[in-house]
C-alpha cells in the first residue's frame, strides 16, 4: 500500500473521529431561527463534506495507481534486467565451465605427453647409457680439471679398474699408463678442438686416440675415445702386402715371358754353335749368323733387364709435365728391342699405325709407371697375335692420342685374337699364385698392375672392348689437370 492511500485513510479516520465535535460546535450553523435544526442545510454540508472526501480519496487512489504501475513497471524492468544478468552469468559460467573442462582435458592430455615425454627420456637416457657402457672402445669423460666422469665397461676391461674407482679421480692417477697426455687434453680444451692422435709400437699394437671438448651445455670438458684398432691395421697392411706381391707376381711373370722367348732363342743359337763346332763343321758364315742372331736376342735380354732397372729406379714421389706421345714413341721403342710376337716374329714385324693430334697439351704423370702401361698394353697385343692361326694375318696396332674436352684420350688397337667375356671381366684383376695349371699360365694376361697405375696413381680411367675374331681396343682417358 502506498504513503497517499495512507494519509487517505488517516485523513478520513480523523474526520470521522473528529465528526461528533465539529458537528456539535456547528450545529448552531444548521437551525433556523425560531431555533429548529435545518436539516437541509446539514444534509448538504453533510455529503459535501464527503463529496469532497472522496475526490480527495479517488485522486489519491489514481495518483497511487499510477505510481503502482511505476513501480511494477520498475520492477518488470529490474526484474528483466536481473534475468538477463542472471542469464549471462550464467552462459559465463557455462563457457568458463566449458573452458575448464578443456582445459582439464587439455592439461590431463598434456600431462599424459609429458609422463610419456619422461619415459622416452628415460628409456633414451638409458639407452644411451647403454651404448656407451656397450661401446667397443674406451670412452672416458673428463671435467675442466681432468677427473674422470664417464668410464665405460670396456675402460674397465682395459685398464681392470672398476667405474666407481675411477669415477671422480684424476685421470693419471687412477690410470697412469693410459696413452693420452695432459698436454693433449689441455690443448684440446683451450683451443676448442679435436684432437687426433696414433698410438703404435709396430707389430704389436695400434690405437687412435680423439680427444674432442664438449661444446655445449654449462659442463667444461673432454671425451677421450680410444680405438684399438690393431686387427685392422694388421688386416689392410695384410692387404696391402698382398697386393704388393700380386703386383711383383705380376710384374715378374711379365718379365719372365719377355726373357724367355729371346731366351730360347739364343740358348737354341749356342747349341747349335756348339754342335756345329763339335762336328767341325767350320763354315764361317753359318756361324757368324749364329753368333750374330745370339747377340742379338743378348742385346734383347739386356734391354728387357735395363728397362726393369730403369722402372725400379725410375719412381718419383711428384708427378712430372710430359708429352703422352713422346713417352708413347718411347715405349714402342722400348717394345721392338725386347718384346716378341713368337718365335719367328718380333715386336719389329708388327705394322705401327699412329694418329696422334696436333698441339696435344702436356699432362702431369709419372713417366716411368706410363710408360710401363704402354709397355704392357703392347706385350699383351703381341701374345694376342701370336695365337692367330691365321697365316696371312698382316699384325697391326693402332696407337691414337686425343683430346676431348678436358681430358686426354689413348687408344690401343691390335688385329689379334679377341678376349672372351670372362677374360675381360678378369682382365683387371690381381693375378695370384695360387691359379691352377701355372706351367701353362702367363700373367701378361692380365693388366691389374697397370690398372692401377691408371686409375689410382693418375685418378684416371681404363677399359676394354673386344671381339674375338676382329681384335681388342684399350681406352684409357687421363685428366689434364
Amino acid at each position: 500500500m502506498s504513503a497517499m492511500i495512507k494519509r487517505a485513510i488517516s485523513f478520513l479516520l480523523l474526520t470521522a473521529l473528529t465528526a461528533p465535535m465539529v458537528f456539535a460546535d456547528g450545529i448552531g450553523l444548521f437551525k433556523d431561527a425560531d431555533g429548529k435544526t435545518n436539516w437541509q442545510h446539514l444534509a448538504n454540508w453533510t455529503s459535501g463534506t464527503l463529496i469532497i472526501l472522496l475526490t480527495v480519496l479517488i485522486g489519491n487512489l489514481i495518483h497511487s495507481r499510477r505510481a503502482l504501475r511505476h513501480s511494477n513497471a520498475s520492477l518488470e524492468k529490474n526484474r528483466n534486467e536481473l534475468e538477463r544478468r542472471v542469464a549471462e552469468r550464467t552462459a559465463t559460467l557455462n563457457e568458463s565451465n566449458t573452458l575448464l573442462t578443456e582445459s582439464n582435458s587439455n592439461l590431463a592430455q598434456e600431462v599424459a605427453r609429458h609422463l610419456e615425454t619422461t619415459d622416452l627420456l628415460r628409456a633414451s637416457d638409458s639407452y644411451i647409457k647403454d651404448v656407451l657402457k656397450s661401446m667397443p672402445l674406451m670412452l672416458i669423460g673428463l671435467d675442466k680439471n681432468c677427473r674422470v666422469t664417464q668410464w665405460n665397461r670396456y675402460s674397465e676391461k682395459v685398464s681392470g679398474i672398476e667405474t666407481a674407482a675411477a669415477i671422480g679421480q684424476d685421470l693419471w692417477k687412477v690410470y697412469p699408463i693410459i696413452t693420452v697426455s695432459p698436454a693433449q687434453v689441455k690443448q684440446a680444451l683451450e683451443n676448442r678442438e679435436t684432437v687426433t692422435v696414433e698410438h703404435s709400437q709396430r707389430g704389436m699394437y695400434h690405437f687412435d686416440i680423439t680427444i674432442y671438448p664438449l661444446q655445449e651445455g654449462s659442463d667444461v670438458g673432454v671425451v677421450i675415445l680410444i680405438d684399438d684398432v690393431s686387427k685392422k691395421v694388421m688386416a689392410e697392411n695384410m692387404l696391402i702386402h698382398n697386393d704388393k706381391m700380386s703386383s711383383m707376381s705380376e710384374l715378374a711373370s711379365s718379365m719372365a715371358h719377355d726373357i724367355n722367348i729371346p731366351l730360347k732363342s739364343l740358348l737354341f743359337d749356342l747349341e747349335c754353335f756348339q754342335s756345329l763346332v763339335a762336328k767341325g763343321e767350320t763354315d764361317s758364315k753359318e756361324l757368324d749368323s749364329l753368333l750374330e742372331d745370339a747377340t742379338e736376342k743378348g742385346r734383347s735380354v739386356s734391354s728387357i733387364i735395363n728397362n726393369l732397372l730403369a722402372f725400379a729406379r725410375g719412381r718419383s714421389d711428384e708427378k712430372q709435365i710430359a708429352s703422352v706421345p713422346e713417352v708413347m714413341e718411347h715405349a714402342l721403342e722400348l717394345a721392338g728391342g725386347m718384346l716378341s710376337v713368337s718365335n719367328e716374329h718380333s715386336f719389329k714385324d708388327i705394322v705401327i699405325e699412329r694418329e696422334f693430334e696436333d698441339d696435344l697439351p702436356l699432362i702431369p704423370c709419372y713417366v716411368t709407371e706410363l710408360q710401363y702401361v704402354f709397355i704392357s698394353l703392347f706385350r699383351h697385343a703381341c701374345h694376342a697375335l701370336g695365337q692367330s692361326e691365321d697365316g696371312g694375318l698382316k699384325p697391326v696396332i693402332r696407337v691414337s692420342v686425343s683430346e676431348c674436352y678436358d681430358s686426354l684420350w689413348i687408344k690401343i688397337q691390335h688385329n689379334g685374337v679377341g678376349l672372351t667375356n670372362q677374360e675381360q671381366m678378369d682382365l683387371f684383376e690381381p693375378y695370384f699364385g695360387t691359379a691352377p695349371n701355372l706351367s701353362n699360365y702367363d700373367a701378361s694376361s692380365r693388366l691389374s698392375f697397370a690398372y692401377f697405375i691408371i686409375t689410382e696413381q693418375h685418378q684416371g680411367h681404363m677399359a676394354v672392348t673386344s671381339d674375338k675374331n676382329v681384335g681388342s681396343t684399350f681406352h684409357i682417358q687421363m685428366q689434364l689437370k
